[in-house]
């Protein structure tokens, strides 16, 4: 858990990127971005020139001889700050776009470019950045968590996080498991991914109780750390949860740089992120296995509100929904990328619930007709504010089978204020109505019976068919009403009369006072 010292550099930090001129707030991550991954290169580097000593095992090198000045713990004693500024704009970049790693990450280091342009920013910049424990496990993670949350409470350019509250309720809803294979297919910063991360390693833990690394301690030594303890995760779905499970798309190079070394900084060693529209044709080309029956589990908040080209968009996602809206072409492509079984999380804006058009129909069809459709969650519009105050919901779905009965919650309380501000409200941030779903969501056979009154009941698919296949809540929730009585007029007259009678005595009384 990040400490508030932790957090007041953090702030330093931005403070000092938006007193030097740099105010968007994904530039100033970004920017953090490149400077912490090259002193993670350099951390990465120094282990295993140390293990190379130990064990005589070579390795290859990140820096060549003549490289050895680019190194973090190099340049930072630069006093110079202009000559500081051009190592690190000159040498240090373009060697990230040359020998930016080796692994995936390195991939998105390749258009990396300093915007830094004071030096004593940049002075101040490395200064604070080496000052942060980007060697611990957990504290990193923590810390670069907090770093992405500062784009909720700024909403640059239209680009900002899903609430962090809202992804927990869907991974818990999911429940996904350490074998199986999860995707975002417009990730983002990787809020979904890194939260299914975390959900497994609370969750679940090895067979022999433990699960360990070995990492090296102050002297350079090889010891075992205990990562968390348990009865059921296995050293193998360990192996898999950090290199083989996360999958995400995004067309921003942006954002996949932070997603990568957000799921980095989490223990994600490897993370399959890539720089690709999901609804594009060179999906298909590019991406063969992912891009039909590829996941077991799918968590999205896809850009909605936009309209495409059909000359662009893939077309057997056309063939399953024929119409321009991003947020029906995004459902459509889920379930193509989920293998049967499969299941997902995915936030829609309301209308797909309603939408009279053909495309807004034969979507809710098929994922009532030819897939099981297990719950539609009513959120309230102020979710998203400051940034948008569309209505939206949650669909959880599964693909292949048939729908029996509809999961309907009527999310009224989400624990913050539903104005712009989106104070939180509750001592947890995991509060409101939140628990309340969950308890329902697991125990949903027992709501079979529940008042339509209720914020939670089922509904079966006959009823809903019968409705043309509406899924919003309000077309099957019943409102109870109560009478209220109201005095006749001739009584009320009478009693206005009596009080200007009263309030006349009074002023009397007080001018025969004067």
């Amino acid at each position: 858990m990040i400490t508030g010292e932790l957090k007041n550099k953090i702030d330093k930090l931005w403070l000092e990127f938006w007193q030097g001129g740099i105010a968007n707030p994904l530039v100033v991550i970004e920017q953090i971005t490149f400077l912490m991954f090259s002193r993670l290169m350099d951390i990465n580097e120094t282990r295993d020139e140390k293990r190379e000593k130990r064990t005589g095992k070579a390795f290859k090198r990140r820096f060549a001889k003549d490289e050895q000045h680019l190194r973090w713990s190099d340049f930072i004693h630069v006093e110079d700050p202009e000559v500081l500024l051009h190592r690190v704009r000159d040498e240090v970049f373009p060697h990230f776009r040359t020998h930016a790693g080796d692994n995936r990450f390195g991939d998105y280091m390749k258009d990396a470019r300093l915007v830094i342009e004071k030096p004593t920013l940049l002075v101040k910049a490395i200064e604070m950045i080496d000052a942060l424990p980007l060697e611990a496990g957990d504290a990193k993670g923590d810390l670069y968590e907090y770093l992405l949350s500062k784009l909720t409470t700024a909403g640059i350019n239209g680009q900002f996080r899903t609430p962090r509250h809202i992804i927990k309720l869907m991974v818990n809803m999911l429940d996904p498991k350490p074998d199986e294979t999860v995707a975002d297919p417009a990730c983002g910063t990787a809020g979904f991914l890194v939260t299914v991360l975390e959900y497994l390693l609370k969750t679940y833990s090895s067979e022999q109780g433990t699960i360990t690394e070995q990492v090296e301690d102050q002297d350079g030594q090889l010891v075992e750390q205990v990562i968390y303890t348990g009865d059921r995760l296995s050293q193998t779905q360990w192996s898999h949860i950090k290199q083989g499970m996360f999958h995400g798309f995004d067309f921003d190079n942006t954002m996949l740089r932070i997603a990568a070394m957000n799921l980095w900084m989490h223990g994600a060693e490897d993370p399959d992120i890539h720089y690709q529209d999901t609804l594009a044709k060179s999906f298909s080309e590019k991406f063969p296995e992912a891009e039909q029956n590829g996941f077991d589990v799918i968590f999205a908040n896809p850009p909605f509100k936009g309209q495409l080209d059909t000359d662009t968009i893939n077309p057997p996602i056309l063939r399953m929904v024929k119409t321009k809206k991003t947020e029906l072409l995004f459902v459509a492509q889920i379930l193509r990328m989920l293998k049967v079984g499969g299941r997902s999380a995915t936030i829609v804006p309301q209308g797909v619930l309603f939408g009279a058009s053909k495309a807004h129909k034969a979507i809710r069809q098929q994922l009532l007709n030819e897939n099981q459709l297990d719950a539609v969650i009513n959120l309230p519009s102020g979710v998203f504010k400051p940034y948008a105050g569309v209505s939206t919901a949650i669909l959880l779905f599964t693909k292949g089978g048939a729908t029996d009965n509809v999961f309907f919650y009527d999310l009224r309380d989400d624990g913050f204020s539903l104005d712009d501000k989106r104070t939180q409200l509750y001592d947890s941030s995991f509060a409101g109505d939140l628990p309340d779903i969950l308890e329902r969501w697991r125990k949903r056979d027992l709501q079979r019976e529940n008042s339509r009154t209720e914020q939670a009941f089922l509904v079966p698919l006959s009823e809903i068919v019968k409705h043309d296949y509406d899924l919003s809540i309000n077309r099957y929730k019943e409102v109870e009403y109560e009478v209220v009585e109201y005095k006749s007029p001739k009584v009320i007259f009478t009693q206005l009369a009596e009080l200007e009678a009263e309030i006349l005595k009074g002023m009397n009384e007080l001018e025969g006072m004067l």
